[in-house]
């Protein structure tokens, strides 16, 4: 299961809105064949799995066992059944990391595949195999977008100088280069990336991932209406939406949101408890004064906070 894993990661930027899926196939100790799930739209971990295979292999696959780090989907999209296709390539045994809670999914998959005689253990690894696809999972479970936070901040807790306008100069820089690489990382492995009004205005970003090679995330931001979001279009368009909707459900249709906007954003998440994970940048630098960094004002409950130096 560590191997599925490892495998599914390599999907990491490619295959959203579905899940990575890594599959390992072993017969009496020694694997046979292995695959994961590469891009949206293209074949499953399970069918790269049985591909890879060597025809002098395939006989025994009715007598191996095959691990999956996420359920095996039971209907069609764009792809057919992969559950149907280890029922047909005969497995006796597969093993699944964790269930998959998608309501087109959710145990029908393992349902099949015991109705079809295989032996079906869940749960191996769980909690890392849920981790891994941890947007995907609060997705289907809570119904709403997995929200990440995200603020750089001086070494006495400000996150710029006080301006009222762009042409009061450029914000305040904490990023080094490798920090400001994985923000750009960061932003690519999210499906959406926001910003209030004030920093649009302020700072004019472009919120692409310029420093990295994954896809520009789509880009929002919290306004009244008013603003001319087709100004600085650049690559693409930025969506407007009204403050309102971080509660109404208008984001529901996405599945991760990287907020990145300026204290009063942030601090909006934060008090609504409307949050799943955040990055905080620390910087040696010492403004003396300016705008506050958000605060988090009660434990995370469970929640990580990974705070780097720049």
């Amino acid at each position: 299961m560590l191997r599925c894993l490892q495998l599914a990661r390599h999907g990491e930027f490619t295959t959203a809105p579905n899940p990575m899926v890594g599959a390992v196939i072993v017969h009496e100790g020694r694997i046979i064949g292995e695959g994961w799930h590469r891009q949206y739209g293209g074949p499953h971990a399970e069918v790269n799995a049985v591909r890879s295979v060597r025809p002098a292999d395939e006989p025994l696959l009715r007598e191996a066992t095959i691990y999956v780090s996420l359920e095996p989907c039971s209907h069609w999209g764009k792809t057919p059944p992969c559950a149907e296709l280890l029922v047909e390539k005969g497995f006796r045994r597969v093993v699944v990391g964790c269930l998959d809670p998608n309501e087109k999914v959710a145990g029908r998959g393992i349902r099949r595949l015991r109705e079809a005689g295989a032996e079906v253990v869940v749960g191996v690894l769980q909690q890392e195999c849920w981790w891994l696809n941890r947007k995907f999972m609060t997705f289907h479970t809570k119904h709403r977008p997995y929200v990440t936070l995200k603020w750089a901040q001086s070494a006495d807790g400000f996150i710029d100088r006080l301006r009222q306008s762009h042409t009061d100069g450029e914000p305040v820089h904490f990023s080094s280069a490798w920090t400001q690489t994985m923000v750009h990382r960061l932003r690519a492995s999210h499906e959406a990336i926001l910003v209030g009004r004030r920093t649009w205005e302020l700072d004019q970003p472009s919120l692409t991932t310029r420093l990295w090679p994954g896809k520009s995330p789509r880009r929002m931001v919290l306004g009244d209406g008013k603003l001319n979001v087709e100004e600085r279009a650049g690559e693409g368009h930025f969506e407007e939406y009204p403050a309102s909707s971080l509660f109404d459900g208008q984001f529901s249709n996405c599945q991760s949101i990287l907020v990145e906007g300026g204290a009063q954003t942030l601090q909006s998440f934060i008090d609504a408890d409307l949050w799943d994970e955040a990055f905080i940048e620390r910087s040696e630098l010492v403004l003396g004064s300016g705008v506050r960094a958000p605060e988090l004002k009660t434990e995370p409950k469970g929640r990580p906070v990974h705070v780097n130096f720049a």
